[in-house]
């Protein structure tokens, strides 16, 4: 990182890092943790150890000024961060590019593969740009309620929440991009983290949540994608669905929300399935009939849709 950027980071912020074994969900102790400014990986600025929880200590990481955050614009609000994990009998893991905010702590969920067995998809992870600040296609729009008088064109009989979701990372015709199994509520936090900022206040990153679950349990309910054919729950392209990225940073503040109302969801008066929520940042993508993140910021209700 320039020394110029350096001295922009004013505030602080905190990681910790949670690493497990990829077989059997075990936590993996003194593991060490490096961390280093993404830019620069072989300054190490923090080296620490986890526990017997497979757990690291906070560790306080220098952040942009908060109020970058609150109002997006040309400052960059977070400090990107590369982790270095190694630990005995397990394959080492990198993630570049961890996005710490002002005054909230990032969770950096790590899963190490033993030796013995080998899967180059779990060794390194470059977490992309926030969708706020980076350059991603915008939301081909869509009916918010699907037709249901089609033969086969609803599976499901009554809305159920998911333990897991098959997200295919990539656009829908990209027959290269890997499927993934994820458990619902972590792949909302991981989406949260990826589309708002964590450092917006409660009613804000709520609302904004509940549209994200309306819109996945649209697709879930539907069978949007199975119906076209496809052996997925929804894309990581923001073209169709919300970004989501593996390895995401994510953060207690909208953790803990997700946690709370993960069951939740948007929908009108005598129309059974959710709603599917579009949203756009109502700056770089107009859309006029779509809520926008300065709707949901200044909100201190949940949204009427």
């Amino acid at each position: 990182m320039p020394e110029q950027d350096r001295r922009e980071q004013i505030d602080k912020g905190q990681l910790m890092v949670q690493v497990n074994s990829n077989t059997g969900a075990r936590p993996i102790s003194d593991a060490s943790v490096e961390i280093s400014y993404t830019g620069d990986p072989e300054s190490v600025i923090e080296k620490i150890e986890t526990n017997e929880d497979g757990q690291t200590e906070d560790i306080e990481l220098a952040a942009p000024p908060v109020e970058y955050s609150m109002s997006p614009g040309e400052n960059q609000p977070y400090a990107e961060y590369t982790v270095k994990i190694s630990a005995p009998g397990y394959e080492p893991v990198t993630v570049s590019g961890a996005q710490i905010l002002s005054g909230v702590r990032g969770i950096q969920n790590v899963r190490m593969q033993p030796l013995e067995v080998s899967d180059d998809n779990l060794d390194n992870f470059v977490i992309g740009p926030h969708t706020l600040w980076g350059d991603y296609p915008p939301k081909i729009a869509e009916a918010e309620i699907k037709p249901v008088n089609e033969t086969g064109e609803i599976v499901l009989s009554r809305v159920v929440i998911p333990e897991y979701i098959v997200v295919h990372d990539g656009p829908v015709g990209d027959k290269t991009a890997t499927d993934h199994y994820v458990r619902y509520k972590d792949y909302i936090k991981n989406v949260a983290a990826c589309e708002i900022y964590s450092t917006w206040p409660r009613s804000t990153l709520e609302a904004n949540i509940l549209a994200i679950m309306s819109f996945t349990m649209n697709r879930v309910y539907t069978e949007w994608y199975r119906n076209k054919g496809h052996d997925f729950t929804i894309t990581s392209s923001t073209a169709y669905d919300h970004k989501w990225i593996p390895g995401k940073t994510t953060y207690d503040s909208i953790n803990t929300i997700v946690d709370e109302i993960f069951s939740n969801y948007l929908s009108r008066p005598n129309v059974k399935q959710p709603i599917l929520t579009q949203y756009c940042d109502g700056k770089r993508v107009s859309c006029p009939e779509w809520m926008t993140f300065s709707q949901l910021f200044i909100s201190t209700k949940k949204p009427r849709i």
